[in-house]
């Protein structure tokens, strides 16, 4: 049986709630209030999916509780009735927010036609989100996410790369998913049958990662007590992936280089050659060619894997996909924690946003994690996000800066900075976009977003 669809109907006189809930009540769930407290009572209650309201509700302003209502984290369609109609009036209601506008007496069969409309229209809206976020899950690696420009062209890098035997290095700040890239990788490989094996070098010394990485013989050092198989064995006919490569020792270096000239190698205390059947990929934080330069990283080495040079971007530049990395985020530690699945008030999604994140993704992660561990109420909002995403200070439209938890404004900061680039740049919207360090096509959403006039190209 399906679910009806519920209608809120705030009007001060009786007769209107009531000849409204008749005619409304055979295919609508119907509630009534009296008056704007009555409204957001019922609301707290049993949040409705349309609200019609008059423009005059006793003492109460109809547009004013209109705005309330639609402040809400999830609000509903609104449609403004009143016996004052009038262009103005319609324009306005409709400027706040307001889906339609009609007029008293209510024509019904308008009404009617108006809330199945404007219902449909937000059913089309949400399947139309959700092909979205299939068409992007479908479109990107195994387990990434993203549909940011600069995003894009790092999935069609492994795209392009995967099939291939090309070792790839993977270079970027901490946390921006270097190891998840690798398995990408890997996951779209002719070898993704075969095991996937990872090392993290920089917690091992020189000569346990060489013993980690090709294996030893029974005593080929003191507490050798039985053969080992190192990880190129292990990970034979698949992928070995290096973390942090750039902090392996210089002998260790030499190894690896031969492995990837001659495609064998012996285990540490060993005569017997091995034959290796590895795709190589590794990845640093960082700068390679630098430590070239100084003497501290083999050039020839460097030159073997970096064939296919791929740079995970730190999350600052790609901070359009937040929404999306936090959605699976919450979904995933919400399964975890065996907690509900919420969802973030705008309020803390402009906070996460707004953050810089000098972890990247691994931080973001943590972020929500936080909150879904500790948040307590329906939603997540900014008291729920830690210490450091709450304490960003806001500036007004004025000017003057706020601080506190919920006294985040940030909006107002990225509207001047897009305004004080605008116009040092004479309203070219391309070199504004360039002093700001983002693309046009995000210039072009935030001006939407900020009511910022568009004059020259």
């Amino acid at each position: 049986m399906e679910i009806k669809k519920t209608v809120l109907i705030v009007d001060d006189e009786k007769h209107t709630r009531d000849g409204l809930r008749a005619a409304l009540e055979e295919h609508y769930e119907v509630y009534v209030a009296g008056d704007a407290a009555g409204a957001m009572m019922t609301l707290d209650a049993d949040p409705a999916d349309v609200v019609i309201t008059d423009l005059k509700i006793g003492t109460d302003d109809g547009m004013e509780l209109m705005e309330k209502i639609l402040k809400r984290s999830s609000p509903p369609i609104c449609i403004m009735m009143t016996a004052y109609g009038s262009v103005d009036t319609a324009v306005e209601a409709m400027r706040r927010g307001a889906y339609d506008f009609v007029t008293k007496p209510v024509n019904i069969d308008r009404l009617e036609m108006l809330v199945r409309r404007a219902l449909r229209e937000r059913e089309v809206q949400a399947e139309n989100v959700e092909l979205r976020r299939e068409v992007v899950k479908a479109r990107t690696p195994d387990k990434m996410i993203g549909s940011s420009p600069v995003m894009e062209r790092v999935f069609d890098t492994i795209r392009q790369v995967a099939p291939s035997k090309a070792t790839v290095l993977i270079q970027g700040e901490s946390g921006t998913g270097k190891e998840v890239a690798a398995k990408a990788i890997h996951s779209l490989s002719t070898r993704s049958e075969n095991p996937f094996v990872a090392v993290h070098c920089a917690a091992l010394s020189p000569q346990l990662l060489e013993s980690e990485l090709f294996g030893h013989e029974k005593g080929a050092f003191t507490g050798a007590s039985e053969r080992r198989i190192g990880r190129f064995e292990q990970a034979a006919g698949g992928t070995l992936f290096l973390d942090e490569i750039g902090e392996i020792d210089p002998s260790v270096q030499v190894k690896i280089l031969r492995v990837l000239g001659e495609k064998t190698f012996e285990r540490v205390g060993g005569n017997r050659t091995i034959a290796s059947d590895v795709r190589l990929l590794a990845a640093t934080n960082k700068d390679l060619a630098a430590m070239v330069a100084a003497g501290t990283f083999r050039e020839d080495l460097f030159f073997r894997l970096n064939v296919v040079p791929l740079t995970m971007p730190p999350l600052r530049d790609h901070s359009e996909d937040i929404p999306l990395l936090a959605g699976a985020f919450l979904q995933e530690m919400a399964k975890e924690h065996g907690k509900p699945h919420r969802r973030f008030t705008p309020e803390a999604m402009t906070a996460l946003e707004s953050y810089d994140w000098p972890g990247n993704i691994r931080e973001l992660r943590a972020a929500v994690e936080h909150a879904v561990v500790l948040g307590v109420g329906t939603e997540l909002d900014i008291k729920d996000l830690p210490t450091a995403l709450r304490s960003i200070r806001s500036i007004g439209p004025d000017g003057c800066e706020a601080a506190g938890e919920g006294a985040l404004n940030l909006a107002h900061v990225e509207a001047l900075m897009i305004r004080k680039a605008l116009e040092e740049c004479g309203e070219n919207r391309t070199l504004a976009a360039k002093k700001l360090g983002i693309s046009r096509r995000t210039l072009h959403r935030h001006l939407a977003q900020f009511g910022i006039s568009k004059h020259a190209s």
